[in-house]
């Protein structure tokens, strides 16, 4: 049985170095004595209360570190085995949340990041250039939310979204990737796919939609598919968002309590659900076949939807350069003086009840 240390036996640590022999002046007696001395209480004391506090330092430091990593880490290692894909990932069973961002900052940058995007929109039909965004990740990962935010300020024209719903027949007999080469984007403009043909890679496998040779088939098409739509000209970049199991229940339980949401959840999300491990596998694997160097994955972290909406806003801003071309002061013309119309009446015209 160890034997608890005393004051006299106290050992003090290296963050107060121990003099061995010291001269003190006994005020008492007037003289000098020399010999080991003791530390007062009072150095104790400061001793306990400074490690007690660089421990607390250093125990904050690892949790904002730790915070700001993406939920998705990948690992290399000399030791992996080769049935180990290198792409393994352990995405959060916990969210490590920052402080919420003020409303009045976000609100600001997000003005801020939408300015820039009308100037990028502009840049793009000038030029004739082809952009082509993915939004992959979890059910309830606020993969929505971004692209509802990025949409919010331009033109439809140029940028629109696509979120292709179940094949039909006729569709689930052709080349898989068919009816999506019929949705990218011509000249100037901006296709942003909510789902893609990643589906092939993730839900399709884990709800035993297609056969292993579809899968296998498709891992093997998908690089290749890509780069040779990187090579036509288009520009590819590809977002999958990372949610922690706790933050994903938290929002499906949102959903299900507010009835405006409700449509959000559908069986596929539920059955999803009790199959989390099988899709992270799927997620795993989808990296290891698909993270190429033309059009590389961005993980998002998803934890916090403001943060994970302006953090993918800011990048898709600085993965294509672009120069402000949007239309300077513009002067109205004058209206057409009336030469004689006679409107019809408004009797004759059916009007929206104004309720009101």
């Amino acid at each position: 049985m160890s034997k608890q240390p005393t004051a006299d036996s106290y050992q003090p640590s290296l963050l107060v170095q121990r003099i061995p022999y010291t001269v003190h002046r006994q005020r008492s007696r007037g003289n000098y004595r020399t010999g080991p001395r003791k530390h007062p209480s009072w150095v104790r004391c400061t001793e306990y209360v400074v490690r007690n506090t660089l421990y607390g330092i250093r125990y904050m430091a690892s949790y904002w570190l730790m915070a700001d990593l993406p939920s998705t880490v990948r690992v290399m290692s000399d030791t992996t085995s080769p049935s180990t894909s290198v792409f393994d990932t352990i995405e959060p069973t916990a969210s490590a949340k920052k402080p919420k961002l003020k409303k009045s900052y976000y609100e600001d940058e997000l003005e801020r990041l939408q300015t820039e995007l009308v100037k990028l929109q502009s840049y793009v039909k000038d030029e004739g250039l082809k952009v082509v965004v993915i939004f992959e990740g979890r059910d309830a990962a606020g993969k929505g939310g971004v692209i509802k935010r990025i949409t919010e300020r331009l033109n439809p024209r140029i940028c629109r979204v696509e979120a292709l719903g179940t094949a039909t027949e006729r569709e689930k007999t052709q080349w898989w990737f068919q009816r999506y080469v019929s949705r990218l984007p011509a000249a100037g403009e901006i296709v942003l796919f909510d789902r893609s043909w990643y589906n092939r890679a993730l839900v399709e496998p884990v709800m035993g939609f297609c056969t292993q040779d579809e899968y296998k088939e498709f891992l093997r098409t998908c690089p290749e598919f890509e780069r040779m739509i990187v090579r036509s000209g288009i520009i590819l970049i590809k977002y999958w968002f990372s949610v922690s199991d706790e933050e994903q229940e938290r929002r499906f339980q949102s959903r299900l309590e507010d009835t405006t949401k409700r449509w959000k959840l559908s069986p596929m999300d539920l059955e999803s659900r009790a199959r989390w491990v099988e899709f992270s596998k799927a997620k795993d694997i989808m990296f290891d076949h698909t993270d190429i160097k033309q059009a590389p994955w961005y993980v998002v972290n998803a934890e916090d939807k403001k943060r994970a909406r302006l953090n993918c806003m800011s990048h898709l801003l600085t993965m294509i350069p672009y120069e402000d071309r949007t239309l300077g002061s513009i002067e109205l013309p004058p209206r057409q003086e009336d030469s004689g119309y006679i409107r019809p009446p408004i009797s004759e015209q059916t009007f929206v009840p104004e309720n009101y």
